[in-house]
């Protein structure tokens, strides 16, 4: 999920994306999805391309799809709380989320994603858990340490996505803040295939991070890190391995939608999951030639 800070450049990219995709073949290879809410040629992609080789990708409301497996059946939220979370209501806050997002009319927009088989994304997501790791690897973290943290968990649930939640003294030093607010991925762990993610702390960086509207529970961190974690789990479970779901320039599903809102209440809040409000990003419905929305 990139940082608000770049969307102006975003928005020029694209522009300059669009105009000269339209001048090249449409057998051009899409850029690939790295995770972080940008694309990258395949040439210079982490190896995990199109499982059908050469095969053409099923094109379509304006998203396209890869051949990758999509997470079916219900998708289990794992927290790895890092840091010092000490008194934070972020604890409760969050939990609350991963415990409502399931089932409602905004997760739903997922079910229009599916696989080759034609087997659909569910609306179904459970709190499978948190545990807590006190600054194991310091302050400073790489993408390897993030992924040193959710081994260390001894994760087994393939059907799960572990997020990395992080204190705001903590940074992610390959572009938290500069570049991006959290990112997914995958990799094999004890023999199995494990989605994760890292979610960075935007009272760090609230001008990067946040839209700057009203917190709509009172703190401006988990607020914040409410929408980064709704971003990347629609991403995980639409794109699970980075080869299902996305576009020409290697956006996914969230990416297309990120950082717009609809209609923002006057408390900062735009969506209701529970008993609480939240501050949740649209998501790009795969439907009805694609659009973003806050439910389907």
């Amino acid at each position: 999920m990139r940082t608000r800070s770049f969307l102006g450049l975003v928005l020029v990219l694209c522009i300059c994306a669009s105009l000269s995709y339209a001048q090249v073949s449409r057998s051009a290879p899409d850029l690939k999805p790295t995770g972080k809410g940008w694309g990258e040629s395949v040439s210079n992609s982490n190896g995990n391309g199109n499982p059908n080789g050469n095969a053409k990708p099923v094109r379509g409301n304006g998203i396209n799809y890869h051949g990758g497996p999509v997470m079916l059946g219900t998708t289990n939220i794992h927290y790895i709380w890092y840091g010092n979370w000490q008194g934070n209501t972020a604890t409760t806050i969050l939990t609350d989320l991963a415990q409502n997002i399931g089932g409602s009319p905004y997760f739903n927009i997922n079910t229009t994603y599916y696989d080759g088989a034609n087997n659909h994304v569910s609306n179904s997501v459970s709190y499978a858990g948190n545990t807590s790791d006190n600054y194991s690897h310091g302050t400073a973290l790489t993408d390897a340490n993030i992924q040193q943290i959710v081994a260390a968990t001894n994760p087994t649930d393939t059907s799960g996505v572990y997020f990395v939640l992080t204190s705001a003294d903590v940074n992610e030093t390959s572009g938290f803040c500069t570049q991006y607010c959290g990112w997914h991925t995958h990799a094999t762990i004890n023999g199995r295939d494990i989605k994760y993610s890292f979610v960075g702390n935007p009272d760090r960086c609230p001008s990067a991070c946040t839209n700057g509207t009203p917190s709509p529970n009172g703190n401006v961190g988990a607020d914040g890190m409410a929408s980064i974690i709704a971003h990347e789990l629609e991403e995980a479970v639409t794109d699970p391995d980075l080869n299902a779901w996305y576009d020409t320039r290697g956006a996914e599903n969230a990416d297309k939608c990120a950082w717009t809102f609809g209609t923002i209440a006057g408390n900062g809040s735009n969506v209701t999951l529970g008993s609480r409000s939240y501050l949740i990003q649209r998501n790009w419905v795969n439907a009805s030639g694609g659009y973003c929305s806050m439910s389907f």
